[in-house]
């Protein structure tokens, strides 16, 4: 009996791997080939015009760290992922709460907000680099050409296109944190809800005490996502901008080494040199995603 019942997960354990084998070949192909070959390309003299390659280890990293320009730009990089996440976790949580009762025109609202997000993002952000930043003249340009001139004269040039990068990724990844929150708020009992509200009184404390604490995993996993959709935005955003290395963040500053300047291995380092930073935000974000521990009595 024993035997036949080992023989049995046996042959369930090869069909759980066999069925994984295809989804396995497909991440390990689209995904890990490309990073091995980055990987290896940060460490060479990689160069468009040149027909050999050689292998310089770490350097490209080291002169990396020895730039001024790097670290101007690792800190902007690190502005635009705190605000960017910080703001859509705060916009989502807001879209959630406000579709989570009904309300007259709801379903209005709901396409509204889901509209963003399912819009494809390179003509989305045509639309707002049009308006944030007008090439032409328009109704709206004169009142957007002042304020940009204004912030970039006070806090110095590519403010505000610092700040229309920002308002473009809350835009797109705002609505989608909500839907996400909003199913989550969907799959609460509601009696915690009515529990609560006979043990405190404040709609904010509720808010604080109770909603917060279970959406937590969900606001972890939003989190995640945030950051992980900010990074992938940016390739869209630099070639919609016309090629210009208008943002100084650390990935638009590859995307620029790699395909102006042609330097391939540096561009490959600069790409990577951050991976440790995001493994941490996102391994953080992996440890808050754990459900809540039972109270033991």
């Amino acid at each position: 009996m024993e035997s036949r019942i080992r023989a049995r997960r046996r042959r369930e354990i090869l069909a759980a791997y066999l069925l994984l084998a295809p989804a396995a070949l497909l991440v390990f192909g689209v995904l890990a080939f490309p990073f091995g070959w980055e990987v290896w390309v940060s460490l060479t003299d990689s160069f468009v015009q040149r027909t050999s390659t050689a292998f310089i280890g770490l350097a490209n990293y080291a002169e990396l760290l020895r730039d001024p320009s790097f670290w101007r730009a690792a800190a902007n990089t690190l502005g635009y992922l705190v605000i960017s996440t910080t703001l859509k976790l705060a916009a989502g949580v807001g879209i959630a709460l406000l579709l989570a009762r009904p309300f007259p025109g709801r379903p209005i609202v709901f396409i509204a907000v889901f509209l963003p997000w399912a819009y494809p993002g390179g003509l989305a952000y045509v639309g707002w680099y049009w308006f944030l930043i007008p090439p032409l003249h328009s109704a709206f340009s004169t009142f957007f050409s002042d304020i940009r001139w204004a912030l970039d004269t006070a806090l110095g040039y590519g403010t505000w296109a610092f700040i229309s990068l920002i308002l473009f990724n809350i835009w797109r990844g705002g609505s989608f944190v909500g839907i996400f929150l909003l199913a989550a708020l969907n799959g609460i009992p509601e009696d915690l809800f009515d529990y609560a509200a006979l043990e405190v009184k404040s709609a904010w404390r509720k808010f604080w005490l109770v909603t917060v604490p279970l959406l937590r995993p969900f606001l972890a996993l939003a989190a995640f996502l945030s950051v992980t959709s900010a990074v992938a935005d940016l390739g869209n955003v630099w070639m919609q901008s016309g090629q210009r290395d208008v943002y100084p963040i650390v990935w638009t500053q590859a995307f620029h080494l790699a395909i102006i300047g042609g330097e391939w291995g540096q561009a490959a380092a600069e790409s990577l040199i951050l991976l440790p930073a995001l493994v941490v935000i996102l391994l953080i974000c992996f440890r808050l995603f754990e459900p809540l521990e039972e109270d033991p009595t």
